[in-house]
């Protein structure tokens, strides 16, 4: 047996072990590496650690960290009053808005996991206080990062027009453009149909101060059934259930309704702090290309020192076996390409006289790979190995470089991709191994459908 399918072998091994014995993935993972990397690989520990991501573990830690630091001291709540006042108190177009703020950010030159970094914190504690399904929140905001991930003047754009370029293949930046942007936005109209959106538009409009425990809110006149609670309404009795009433908030003695800011929460010099901390964030990592985990932990820092009350409990808050996980994961994935394993699986298909099948299973492999790694990384891979049969001229290289460039970043919901274990670890009170079995489904199936859709899409039709 090769050590090329020794190491994916031991790879599906892994996942057995850790959904049957609920062994946390990561741990597993960095035995495995240890294990294939040393016996099968003959790498050394610096081999081994060469895939370990340390950009990734700084970014995790700083994010979860500031963002636990304004959970603390109600910096979060503000900007969620705040972001119902802007729609008006309709509840179901707040996913929408993240959608749009993450896809903004990615079009005019963010980095997509930077963009998400900041967005998805602040969507998921939305999330949490007006009962919306995590997994919606969190999967419209990884979409909307990859809606606008293949402008022009994007980077994946760029970086996808140059290998174009440098391959001398035909290319379209608009029509690459237009099929991320579509494929996401139709993905995300799916999810907000299936995960409870409906529900969400029918719940009407609340006002900010609207709070509560789960399935208690308000209730707008009559009396109802539910199955979490009962609740009072303007007019009369209501009974709440916990997909469409406004989720629990702590009650700060600084907590009023009908506050300065017309929000229920004052702000004070620790939150106006924050928020100028997480400002800073923004124009830190969009305008002057400064890493976001650093960014974030200077920052979160800074707060802690001011505040030290506040920010006591932060350092627990950290998502740390969110880290064990993808770190352990991504180790793993580091050894395999360090052994050729992914390079070796790319170049069997290549080899396929059947030019159309071949399309099919170099999506395939794009999807699967970048579900645990670099997306761009994946592209600059698999679009040189698509060279020779697209020089045939049977296929179209327009409608290839799309699909390939769909397929390697609609699966970033993965949760262990950068943008999945962003959003995993920036959920809060949430059940995190419930959300991480709904991410690695959701993240399943998306890599099971989407590339044979792409083909279908974009390739057979011979685009370009």
């Amino acid at each position: 047996m090769s050590p090329e399918l020794i190491s994916i072998l031991v790879l599906v091994v892994v996942f057995v072990i850790a959904t049957t014995r609920s062994v946390n993935m990561g741990a597993l993972a960095f035995a495995a590496a240890f294990g294939v990397g040393t016996l099968v690989a003959d790498l050394d520990a610096d081999g081994i650690f060469a895939g370990f991501p340390g950009d990734l573990f700084v970014v995790l830690v700083g994010v979860t960290y500031l963002f636990a630091i304004a959970r603390a001291n109600g910096t979060t709540d503000w900007l969620v009053h705040a972001a119902v006042r802007l729609v008006r108190g309709r509840v179901a177009l707040i996913p929408w808005v993240m959608f749009a703020l993450t896809g903004a950010l990615t079009a005019i030159g963010a980095v997509s996991p930077a963009a998400v970094a900041i967005v998805a914190p602040i969507a998921l504690s939305f999330a949490t206080r007006y009962s919306i399904s995590p997994l919606l929140m969190g999967t419209m905001v990884v979409h909307g990062a990859q809606a606008g991930g293949f402008s022009p003047i994007s980077i994946y754009g760029s970086i996808v027009n140059g290998i174009v370029e440098r391959e001398k293949l035909p290319g379209s930046e608009i029509g690459l453009f237009l099929a991320s942007l579509v494929a996401n936005l139709l993905i995300a109209a799916v999810l907000f149909a299936v995960l409870g959106g409906r529900k969400l538009w029918a719940r009407g409009a609340v006002t900010p101060q609207d709070g509560g425990v789960p399935g208690r809110g308000k209730a707008s006149a009559g009396t109802g059934t539910g199955t979490d609670g009962t609740g009072t309404g303007g007019t009369g009795a209501g009974t709440g259930t916990g997909g469409t009433a406004p989720a629990a908030v702590a009650v700060r003695p600084d907590q009023e309704t009908g506050g300065a800011e017309g929000t229920g929460i004052r702000l004070n010099p620790a939150r106006i702090a924050t928020l100028v901390a997480l400002v800073a964030l923004v124009v830190a990592v969009l305008g002057f290309d400064l890493d976001a985990g650093l960014t974030a932990v200077t920052l979160a820092v800074v707060l802690s020192t001011a505040w030290p009350d506040d920010s006591r409990r932060a350092v627990g808050e950290i998502a740390w076996s969110t880290v064990l996980l993808i770190c352990g994961v991504l180790t793993y994935v580091g050894v395999l390409e360090e052994m050729g394993t992914i390079t070796w699986a790319g170049e069997g298909v290549g080899g396929i006289g059947v030019p159309l099948l071949a399309a099919v299973l170099l999506c395939y492999i794009g999807a699967i790979v970048s579900a645990f790694a670099s997306s761009v990384g994946i592209m600059g891979a698999l679009i040189p190995l698509a060279v020779p049969f697209l020089a045939q001229g049977e296929i179209g290289a327009v409608g290839m470089v799309a699909a390939l460039a769909v397929s390697a970043t609609v699966v970033d919901v993965s949760p262990f991709s950068t943008n999945g274990a962003l959003v995993l670890a920036a959920a809060p009170d949430v059940d995190r191994d419930r959300f991480f079995r709904q991410l690695m489904i959701y993240g399943g199936i998306v890599v099971a459908a989407v590339p044979v859709l792409a083909w279908l899409v974009l390739v057979v039709p011979g685009f370009g």
